[in-house]
């Protein structure tokens, strides 16, 4: 029997358990597999306290000793990785073999701010001589991180990266349906040596904890990756006490397969990445407009591929895809699915739940979509996957800037032509072509419209836990003449 962890809060250095307790289930088999303890406002209040202070001795640590701790933690994922994953599939569902570059992903987000930690430049201003303006980049101070359930551990972990680089302290209220990652995550901190204080993990209630903490005078910055409406609501409670806000927030992945490129090629890889964590990214790739004489070929090939994924216990050998997270997201996906076939679509394959426990949903490929359907306008955060022929590249470009979001956009193309006008003219924050990546450590990442606001990663991802402080240094005291002129 795979072992699951003991599930507990961790403040100041501490493991900590409270009377009320929320169940955790297994998405394949929706048994009941650990306990998780609701953070009270006194712990939120001993997280705050610990913050603050672990903050004063954070900030004022060398870059180079901050950098050494984040990497001996990364370190210690690597090195726990077998015991990590099957906690991870167990509680999320995904196959054992994506939980494994999950936990990897967390180290490489962990090593690139560690370097990034030594690099967090000032500069200095030419001035005129006998006066210099120097431009420095602080720790903001105390962290609010919120991290999502689809990536119980590299969610975090890229939280946690930013923030500890940046000489920030950080309180984490990981995902309740998801909390093992996180909690494997903090040992290997505690286990790195990271001063108390520094890094606390509660759980509970979403909105009482983001009510309570947001408005603290001594949460400096708030960091949530989620949805678009969660992250609207707390925007606008952080803009109340004026604290700035890093939101990574849903998208409606476009994707734009030109007819200079192999269709057949296109849609394999295409329904590959569909199934990816059950579709259950704000990446995934979704909206489909391919050229007309494409249009066929990659259809097929996409929905023979699709209906071949292998579905299953995430902890089974061979397993390609598994659950969604409850069935809240099987509703959702049925009733999508539902109106977009009343409206006209074909179902090309899937559509239908199979029987038998866990909340399993094939993945499902819909042809023809009218735009009048709720899926063309509705993120489908689960393995639902639309295409529809468009006339050219204006077409394609059209529809896939129509919709609010912003986060990722795919294309592909061998015209160098065509990348050139997809660059200047897609709206959106992640462009990838002939690559269905979006996010990589060594980028930054991060959306526009209603997909959110600062980004994560790349040399750019600390910025966003820095405060920006100018220094004006005369070198000498300069006698002001007097207000009136002439003699006194």
């Amino acid at each position: 029997m795979t072992d699951y962890p003991d599930l507990q809060l961790f403040i100041d250095d501490r493991w900590r358990n409270t009377a009320d307790t929320l169940p955790v289930l297994n998405p394949a088999t929706e048994a009941e597999i650990g306990r998780l303890p609701v953070a009270r406002q006194s712990d939120l209040d001993d997280a705050l306290d610990a913050a603050e202070r672990g903050f004063r001795v954070w900030s004022r640590t060398a870059p180079r000793v901050r950098a050494q701790i984040i990497l001996r933690a990364a370190s210690l994922l690597r090195d726990r990785g077998p015991q990590i994953a099957p906690a991870i599939t167990m509680e999320n569902g995904k196959p054992l073999v994506q939980a494994r570059m999950e936990v990897i992903r967390g180290a490489e987000f962990l090593e690139w701010d560690a370097g990034e930690a030594q690099r967090l430049y000032g500069h200095v201003v030419p001035s005129a001589p006998g006066i210099r303006y120097s431009v420095l980049r602080e720790p903001a101070g105390v962290v609010a991180g919120f991290s999502p359930w689809n990536f119980p551990l590299s969610q975090p972990a890229r939280k946690i990266a930013g923030a500890l680089a940046a000489g920030c302290a950080i309180i984490l209220k990981a995902a309740e349906e998801t909390p093992a990652g996180a909690i494997h995550l903090v040992r290997a901190f505690q286990d790195a040596g990271l001063p108390p204080g520094v890094l606390n993990l509660v759980f509970g209630h979403p909105a009482e904890i983001s009510s309570y903490l947001i408005p603290q005078d001594r949460v400096r910055v708030v960091a949530f990756t989620g949805s678009t409406a969660v992250g609207i609501s707390l925007t606008e409670l952080a803009a109340r006490s004026m604290t700035p806000v890093l939101m990574e927030l849903g998208g409606h992945a476009p994707v734009i397969v030109c007819d200079d490129v192999d269709p057949q090629a296109a849609g394999v890889m295409s329904a590959v990445r569909k199934a990816r964590n059950s579709g259950q990214v704000c990446t995934s790739p979704t909206r489909f407009f391919v050229a007309e004489r494409s249009f066929h070929s990659f259809a097929t090939a996409f929905a023979d591929r699709a209906g071949q994924v292998r579905i299953g216990n995430g902890l089974d050998a061979g397993t390609e895809m598994g659950p969604v997270a409850n069935a809240r997201r099987i509703a959702a996906m049925e009733a999508l699915v539902e109106d977009a076939r009343g409206k006209g679509a074909r179902v090309l394959c899937g559509g239908v739940r199979p029987k038998g426990p866990g909340y399993f949903f094939p993945v499902t490929v819909l042809a023809d979509v009218p735009q009048d359907a709720r899926v063309m306008r509705e993120e489908p955060f689960g393995p639902i996957a639309v295409i529809n022929p468009v006339s050219d590249l204006d077409d394609a470009i059209t529809r896939a800037n129509a919709l609010p979001f912003g986060l990722a956009a795919y294309a592909f193309t061998h015209s160098a032509a065509n990348v050139d006008r997809l660059t200047a003219d897609i709206e959106v924050g992640n462009l990838s072509i002939n690559t269905l990546e979006a996010s990589v450590a060594e980028v930054p990442f991060g959306g526009v419209k209603y997909s959110g606001h600062g980004r994560e990663g790349g040399a750019e991802g600390l910025h966003h836990y820095t405060v920006t402080k100018t220094i004006s240094h005369r070198m000498e005291l300069e006698a002001e003449p007097s207000v009136a002129g002439g003699k006194p």
